[in-house]
């Protein structure tokens, strides 16, 4: 019994590092869609992007963690900017399914693009600090689930503070809110929309340094399942709520961790699916979501 308690609370901790990190990335699709009411299918990608930026800047400039994520966080957001100017800012007024159908297409052209440029082959991402193994009683725990759950915590955090107690941050909540209202009022609509996909295509990228230094390989193909994963976690928390992106990206690693755990591993992806469909026909909404009712 005990053994059993043991690995449970091992699973526990896995679960909420992976799931630290699906929250980093559905931070990005439930701002966007908060503001846009769109789904940004091509996030994964930046994501993906975001943890070439990390692996350029660390082999390539030689820089420390710290300022290599700092600077793939930064060339994410420029590209996050650039595929809101070109792709969805001329889409804006266009039907929804219009809108989602070039989501997808931009989805392709990023991962097919990168491996035009950098080939299809995994690439081995560079040990950035020794992965200290700590006991804490029968538990293990590396550095490098630590450091991940802090930066995960300080981002999540910085997110928060920036969204409830800035200028910027009170835009984009008035634009979420009512975005020709906000126009009368002088919030210049472009501009918020193009900081929301700076923000969180900065987040995602994050999120990709973290996986290149957790799993020590990275791919063009590599944001594919996680984003649809982080799009799950989203929904589970609430899309358009930034706590319950947070919530929905930690519940759903532990519940990854814990099927894994119990020797289900490769049902682990399908997993999230299942709880997709469950959060779908039971509470739409979310966990931290309120139902609404529209009038038509």
């Amino acid at each position: 019994m005990e053994n059993l308690l043991e690995q449970l609370f091992q699973q526990l901790i896995n679960g909420v590092s992976l799931g630290s990190i699906y929250a980093l990335i559905a931070l990005g699709y439930t701002m966007i869609y908060g503001i846009m009411k769109l789904i940004n299918f091509a996030h994964g990608d930046i994501y993906m992007l975001g943890a070439y930026f990390g692996y350029w800047a660390i082999t390539g400039l030689g820089l420390p963690f710290l300022p290599a994520i700092v600077l793939a966080m930064i060339g994410a957001a420029a590209v996050g900017i650039i595929v809101e100017r070109l792709a969805y800012r001329p889409m804006r007024n266009a039907p929804r399914i219009a809108i989602l159908i070039t989501a997808i297409g931009v989805s392709f052209l990023l991962e097919y693009g990168m491996i035009l440029f950098v080939s299809p082959q995994p690439r081995t991402f560079p040990p950035v600090f020794e992965a200290t193994v700590y006991h804490f009683g029968p538990l293990v725990v590396n550095s490098q689930q630590i450091i991940i759950l802090i930066i995960s915590l300080l981002l999540m955090g910085l997110l928060t503070y920036i969204v409830n107690h800035t200028t910027a941050g009170k835009a984009m909540r008035a634009v979420s809110f009512d975005a020709d209202a906000a126009k009368l009022m002088g919030i210049n609509i472009d501009r918020t929309i193009a900081m929301t996909f700076a923000i969180g295509s900065a987040l995602a990228a994050a999120g990709g340094v973290l996986v290149g230094v957790y799993y020590n390989s990275i791919d063009p193909l590599m944001g594919m399942t996680p984003g649809i994963k982080a799009f799950v976690a989203a929904v589970l928390g609430g899309i358009g709520i930034i706590p319950g992106a947070m919530l929905g990206g930690i519940i759903l690693g532990v519940v990854e961790a814990l099927v894994a755990g119990i020797g289900l591993s490769t049902f682990r992806d399908a997993a999230a699916f299942l709880i997709l469909i469950f959060i779908l026909l039971y509470k739409p909404a979310g966990l931290l979501g309120k139902n609404v009712s529209e009038k038509v």
